[in-house]
């Protein structure tokens, strides 16, 4: 697939359609592949690399990118789409400036998940196979690839790209998806035990900022802990409410235009699973207002930003919730 890239990228570069191209090139290990613009078909050859752990979305880069001159391409996996839908629909991103190949993905993993999985001391990885071959200081490790998805791959909503302007390979279906099991399993704790399981987790977070930076819903021009005259702008938390505050607020920003595509617990350095957070928001609005995926089109209004007669009462939601 990545000889398919390149050459179809140098075609847009070489006619004119494009100007630049958004993709993956090596980082310092072998597992830390970083977006990143390449404006020739000598940088294509120098530099683009596409494997198993091209995991970034690039829809929040397209945020400054489209708004550059020229148009730019790039390339989008099945569950990027979706986010870049969201970006189009909320008008941060400029369409016409952006040329759209879609790519089919079969998942991706990261350097985390396999410390995850007990190997660490990685200095290089070799595919072979449905494996991986990873050398390390301790010797040489392998693992077959389906054991090394990360958890958003392994629930993952989609193979079905729901924007482009062009396809590489077969495009697939949306898929039956398990992405709620644990939020169910989060709501049949008692309060108490909810509690302690979400302190446990995010009394680990050091204010990084890497979940909200990387999360293509948050787009605004100014971050609320931005601002100097909060008293939390840019520090890390000095007690277990400001622990909790911001991501908390963090997901309510976000109900209802996360596309769930699991970019802020990916980078969190910590392992904090964010993304449940997120998805019990989805859960809820899919049962108390219907059906919604957010990015599914560029068209229909998320169930919090209409009011309907038949809306959930108060009384409702406080019933279901329980303790």
């Amino acid at each position: 697939m990545q000889g398919k890239m390149i050459a179809r990228a140098k075609e847009l570069l070489q006619n004119g359609t494009v100007n630049r191209v958004i993709g993956w090139k090596a980082g310092d290990f072998a597992y830390d592949i970083t977006p990143a613009v390449f404006n020739s078909a000598e940088e294509l050859d120098a530099g683009f690399v596409y494997n198993d752990f091209c995991g970034a979305n690039f829809s929040k880069y397209l945020v400054k990118e489209s708004r550059k001159e020229g148009k730019i391409l790039v390339f989008l996996k099945p569950c990027d789409t979706y986010s870049f839908n969201q970006l189009t629909k909320e008008h941060r991103i400029i369409r016409d400036n952006i040329y759209v190949i879609g790519v089919p993905c079969d998942g991706k993993t990261d350097g985390e998940t396999l410390k995850l999985k007990g190997i660490t001391g990685i200095t290089g990885i070799k595919t072979e196979g449905d494996s991986f071959v990873v050398e390390t200081l301790y010797g040489e490790k392998k693992i077959a690839k389906a054991d090394a998805l990360p958890e958003r791959c392994l629930s993952c909503k989609s193979k079905k790209h729901v924007a482009y302007d062009e396809l590489l390979g077969e495009d697939g279906e949306v898929c039956e998806s398990n992405r709620f099991d644990m939020v169910e399993k989060l709501e049949a704790m008692s309060s108490e035990e909810r509690f302690n399981f979400w302190r446990g987790e995010l009394s680990r977070c050091i204010r990084c900022n890497a979940c909200r930076n990387v999360c293509p819903a948050c787009t605004c021009e100014r971050c609320v802990f931005d601002n100097d005259n909060s008293g939390i702008a840019q520090k890390a938390a000095a007690d277990s409410f400001e622990e909790n505050m911001f991501h908390i607020i963090r997901a309510f920003h976000v109900a209802g235009r996360c596309t769930d595509c699991g970019e802020c617990s990916r980078v969190c350095p910590q392992n904090i699973p964010l993304h449940l957070l997120n998805r019990k928001f989805i859960k809820d609005i899919n049962e108390f207002y219907g059906e919604f995926q957010a990015g599914e089109d560029t068209e229909t209004r998320a169930p919090l930003n209409i009011f309907d007669t038949e809306d959930v009462e108060p009384s409702i939601v406080y019933e279901k919730g329980g303790n």
